[in-house]
This record gives structure tokens, C-alpha cells and sequence, in this order.
């Protein structure tokens, strides 16, 4: 979304990452994952919700600049990171990569599979469920190139020893209630990650929705400053605070959506 309007905004600065901030992005959601694994342990089903919830929301940010490059590091790890949050999120990653690099090229168009969602209603987004990842699965496989036809198919295997492992092997209740919550995870994945920053932006306006009360921005783990995402791909979500105040200092009059 490189619009002419947007080249007063200073951006390439904002690329580098202290060695903290790198070494951060690689473990935002493991607390709130070992916090949901102990929450449902000792019975406690909607605190284990609570964090489960946003393990899913920081596991979401971690691969979303695993697919840009924008963690910091080699692009090995990169692919460590989908790879290990394929399995823990449920899933192939480099799916997910391919249909959101496909939705940064041609966004909110109709061959958008990843903006499905964002086309129809709240609720129409919701009762996508299970049909949303099965079709970014299908999609992904369609147009893969042979290198990345080898990482979903990986993911995948990973994925069904994963879950043979727990429900075949292993005698744990929080790993069963993990891959369950996952899995809810995913099928509501089209309402929580697409609808509520694309609904309702008029071809002409800005395309993104975004986000500008701070607390609110941190309880989302600032994932919904998405108009400048899509402005602005490269630059990590660690980043985005800062350059939402370059764009309302250089375009007072933009007019943004707000996520909520």
C-alpha cells in the first residue's frame, strides 16, 4: 500500500532491533502458554481460556513477522519459528505466510482468500469455522512452489504426529485441552484476525482498520495497528506504535477505522 500519501511518512528507521527486542519476539507466547497448561491442570477452565487465548493472539504476532522477516534474525529462523508454531498453533505456518504475502499483493480482491472474511458479516465470519483454514490450506498447496510445498507438507506430518502423540500416547489432560483450544483457535481465526480490521473499508479509503488507545493496543500485543501493517509491511509489530504516530503527525486527516 504504497500510496504517494504515504511518502512523507519516515519508515526505515524503524527496521533494526535491539538484540532484547530480537530475542523478545522469540518468547512472547511461551508464559502464556506454560500459564494455560497450568491453569487447566489445576481445573481452572476459564483462566486457561483467558491465556490460552492469548498465547494463540502472541503466537499470531511471532509468525506474522516470521512471514515478513521482520523478527531480526537469519531467515532459518524464521522458518524455526513457523515450524514450531505450526505444531503449537495446529496448522502449517508457510500456509498461512503464503495466503497473507497473497493478501498484501492483491488485498480485499476477490481472489484474497485470506480477506474472505472481512467480505461478509461478524457472524458470517464466525460461521466460517473449520471451512476457513481448510481453504487457506488448499489455496496454499495450489500455488506453492515446490520449496514451499515441502515446508507445509513437513508441517503437516509434524501435525499429525503431534496430535497422534497426545491423544495416542501421552496420558495428559492440558496437552488434549491444548490441541482443543487450538483448534477453536483456528476456526475463528477469519472473525479475530481478518474481519475485525478489514470489515467496512470502502475501496478508495484506507483498506486497514487500526488502533490508538494505548492499554487497549497492548492487550492486543499492538497486532491491530493493521492500516499501518499494510502501509508499512517490513516494519515489526514492536515498531508499529511509534510509526502510527509518524502517520497521524504527517496525515492528520486520514481518517482512520478503529479495530475497537
Amino acid at each position: 500500500m504504497h500510496e504517494p500519501w504515504l511518502r512523507s511518512v519516515e519508515w526505515k528507521d524503524l527496521l533494526d532491533l535491539t538484540l532484547f527486542e530480537r530475542l523478545h519476539e522469540l518468547v512472547i507466547c511461551l508464559p502464556w502458554l506454560a500459564a494455560s497448561w497450568l491453569a487447566i491442570s489445576y481445573g481452572h477452565l476459564s483462566v486457561a481460556l483467558a491465556t490460552s487465548f492469548m498465547f494463540f493472539l502472541a503466537g499470531l504476532r511471532q509468525v506474522h513477522n516470521a512471514f515478513h522477516h521482520s523478527l531480526g534474525w537469519p531467515r532459518w529462523v524464521d522458518h524455526a519459528v513457523m515450524v514450531v508454531l505450526s505444531v503449537l498453533m495446529l496448522g502449517s505456518m508457510h500456509v498461512v505466510q503464503i495466503n497473507h504475502l497473497r493478501h498484501h499483493a492483491h488485498c480485499m480482491a476477490e481472489d484474497d482468500v485470506e480477506a474472505m472474511g472481512a467480505r461478509l458479516s461478524a457472524l458470517g465470519a464466525i460461521l466460517l469455522g473449520p471451512r476457513y483454514p481448510i481453504m487457506l490450506h488448499r489455496k496454499a498447496l495450489e500455488i506453492a512452489t515446490p520449496s514451499q510445498r515441502a515446508w507445509i507438507h513437513g508441517e503437516l506430518a509434524a501435525n499429525v504426529a503431534w496430535i497422534a502423540i497426545v491423544f495416542l500416547v501421552l496420558d495428559l489432560d492440558f496437552l488434549r485441552y491444548h490441541v482443543f483450544a487450538m483448534a477453536a483457535g483456528q476456526c475463528l481465526t477469519a472473525f479475530f484476525a481478518v474481519w475485525t480490521t478489514h470489515h467496512d473499508c470502502e475501496p478508495g479509503g484506507p483498506i486497514a482498520r487500526s488502533i490508538r488507545n494505548p492499554i487497549k493496543a497492548t492487550l492486543a500485543y499492538n497486532m491491530f495497528y493493521h492500516f499501518e501493517h499494510h502501509a508499512f509491511p517490513a516494519v515489526p509489530t514492536c515498531k508499529l506504535p511509534e510509526l502510527a504516530r509518524r502517520v497521524d503527525a504527517a496525515l492528520p486527516n486520514l481518517g482512520l477505522k478503529h479495530v475497537y
